[in-house]
């Protein structure tokens, strides 16, 4: 197996025959991983897969597939399944995919996948590992794969075994091609926090092709030798990219009692409002780390006060995951936590974070990155080792009266009032920053939001203050463009859609003493 994940084999074999995955269809021991793992890679020989896409739902198949290619050296592509069908196109051609594992729509995404029957050689391969093995190959050879030979395979940094691949916020998805020793370095760090913790069952919430997930939900809970929780995402009442259910989340939480769980803001949200209307609380969890976005520290306080443990984070793709992250020992609700111990943070003359450590060997198609410290696009400062981010630096705009603000500081201080469930927030060369609010409810009332937004710009400087708002027109979505797949705002589609209206608008009276107005009222008085 591969060396660089020698650790991670090491802790398999240490859970011997107790359990180290568990999901709808049972439990599965630490040596029937190991045997499992064997039983695939013989089964990726026979079919001469190179590089193989993981369209599979959140279960023990994803984890003991991913473990056998990293165990092989072979390319792993993990599909998202929130991804768009143009997307999961893209992702296939632009990888070169010439193996499929799992879902025969996604294979139908591209021309020239081919379903593969049961494979007979594969089997005898791993029969000659012995009788576990032999078992495991049998479930493997019942999986579905199709093959085809890519039209064209890009050249890959040399040591790519994973491409994961950003949404972002323009543009189709760009493939970060990622090393096992990068991983495994950020689940190490993960691995001692978890300890720390006495994290003992992990519940995988995020699709396992969320990077933040693969590396810390598995690979870490692997070395820290907790049990991995796996249900279908449906079961967590998760559907599509957009579709999400509380009560089953929450039924979800309570039957498995997790102790640790990595959460999206949005879904701390969620926890958080319905544990305050009333819904039990899972009582075994000791560690919710949140990233993926800015966490308003007002939503984490309430967290606190509820019990529930969450500690923010920061990462990247572009840095195996996760570079930052608070723990009980060391806390400070407003930053996202001290450097892992992987990791070095230093800051640019412009205040760009740069990270060094763990790192991605390059984009793909691209050239690989020069030098150590890797720029990060966002930008913060430190408060006692502790890093605090401001934004993106090319989301930052500038007011009329010459103060930069980074909008989504704003707009998470929004987004954790009860009446607002979205909101974007302009002010580039305004005297009065607008923002576009969609209310959590359709019978929201303006005077609701009124309230939500004076709660928010009582802890915001005044040139980060909204003034002025006006309802949006439908949610931002991924359908309608206005979102992408995994939650963060498309700000150039947003503008297209709001600015006529904003610049429609009245000219702000400086002279009213309330702190903001709907635009619509303004408009119609």
């Amino acid at each position: 197996m591969a060396c660089a994940a020698e650790a991670l084999w090491a802790a398999l074999a240490g859970y011997g025959e107790r359990t180290a995955l568990r999901d709808a269809a049972g439990e599965w021991s630490g040596a029937r991983v190991l045997a499992e793992v064997e039983a695939r890679r013989a089964v990726l020989d026979a079919l001469d897969a190179q590089r193989v896409a993981l369209a599979l739902d959140n279960g023990a198949d994803w984890v003991v597939w991913d473990l056998a290619l990293l165990a092989s050296g072979r390319v792993c592509v993990p599909v998202p399944g929130f991804f768009s069908p143009q997307q999961q196109a893209h992702v296939l051609d632009s990888a070169g995919v010439d193996t499929l594992i799992g879902d025969p729509a996604v294979a139908a995404r591209v021309e020239g996948f081919v379903a593969v029957a049961d494979d007979r050689a594969a089997t005898r391969r791993a029969a000659e590992a012995g009788p576990a093995a032999t078992g495991a190959a049998a479930s493997a050879a019942g999986a579905t794969f199709f093959r085809r030979t890519p039209p064209s395979v890009p050249a890959l940094p040399a040591g790519t075994v994973k491409i994961t691949y950003t949404s972002g916020t323009t543009g189709q998805p760009k493939g970060v091609c990622l090393a096992a020793v990068a991983q495994l370095a950020v689940a190490r760090s993960l691995a001692e926090v978890s300890r720390a913790c006495g994290v003992e069952r992990h519940l995988c919430v995020l699709p396992l092709a969320t990077l933040l997930e693969n590396v810390g939900g598995v690979y870490a809970a692997c070395l820290a030798g907790a049990c991995i929780d796996l249900v279908p995402q449906a079961a967590l009442g998760m559907s599509g990219a957009s579709g999400f259910d509380v009560a089953c989340f929450m039924q979800t939480l309570n039957e498995r009692q997790p102790h640790s769980l990595i959460l999206l803001p949005q879904l701390l949200l969620a926890l958080v409002a319905a544990v305050e209307q009333g819904a039990k609380r899972p009582a075994s969890l000791r560690f919710a780390a949140v990233g993926g976005a800015r966490v308003a520290p007002g939503m984490l306080r309430r967290a606190e006060v509820l019990g529930i443990p969450a500690f923010e984070g920061y990462g990247l793709s572009e840095c195996a995951s996760v570079v930052c992250v608070n723990t009980p020992g060391a806390r400070r609700i407003g930053t996202v936590g001290r450097p892992l111990a992987h990791a070095e943070v230093r800051l640019a003359a412009d205040g760009e974070v740069e990270v060094r450590g763990a790192r991605m060997l390059g984009y793909l198609g691209e050239p690989a990155p020069a030098g150590d410290w890797l720029p990060t696009g966002d930008l913060g400062h430190f408060e006692d080792g502790f890093l605090v981010l401001h934004g993106r630096k090319k989301h930052q705009f500038v007011t009329a009266f010459g103060r930069n603000v980074n909008p989504e500081w704003v707009e998470a201080e929004l987004a954790a009032q009860a009446p607002i469930a979205q909101a974007w927030v302009h002010g580039e060369a305004l005297a009065a920053n607008v923002a576009v609010i969609v209310p959590r409810r359709a019978d929201c009332s303006d005077a609701e939001i009124d309230a939500a937004i004076a709660q928010a710009n009582a802890v915001l400087p005044d040139y980060a203050r909204v003034q002025r708002w006006l309802r949006a027109d439908a949610p931002f979505t991924p359908a309608n463009g206005l979102l992408t797949a995994n939650g963060r705002l498309r700000r150039a589609a947003l503008a297209d859609r709001y600015l006529a209206r904003i610049a429609g608008a009245d000219a702000p009276d400086h002279s009213d003493p309330a702190p903001f107005l709907p635009i619509e009222h303004e408009i119609d008085a």
